[in-house]
């Protein structure tokens, strides 16, 4: 594995990537403040009603998929991945049912 900065990273087998995800124990405003500042600067449909990803009561889900948007968007860079501390970077991909998390390669 490889240290970068305050990320390590892992080589594992199956699906290769690198996904943008909020840490389960960022607080609710924190994770308010990441959604609101993500779609600001991305395209965040897919959390917005009617989006694949939308789920209101899922704020979580909600930052992780508008975290992974910008991540992707701004070239992974692992500094793109974190927001003050509350963001981790995922090599496994985190999608479930119709939620697509974005992977630009």
């Amino acid at each position: 594995f490889l240290i970068e900065g305050t990320f390590t990273r892992v080589n594992a087998e199956g699906r290769h990537g690198e996904w943008c995800v909020a840490k389960p124990a960022t607080k609710k405003e924190k994770l308010q403040q990441i959604i609101d500042f993500a779609r600001s600067k991305v395209n965040c449909a897919d959390i917005s009603n009617g989006g694949a990803c939308y789920s209101p009561e899922d704020l979580l889900l909600h930052a992780s998929v508008a975290m992974n948007n910008y991540y992707q968007a701004e070239g992974r860079h692992f500094w793109n991945c974190n927001f003050e501390g509350s963001g981790i970077i995922a090599i496994t991909d985190p999608s479930t049912g119709n939620c697509k998390y974005q992977l630009k390669k």
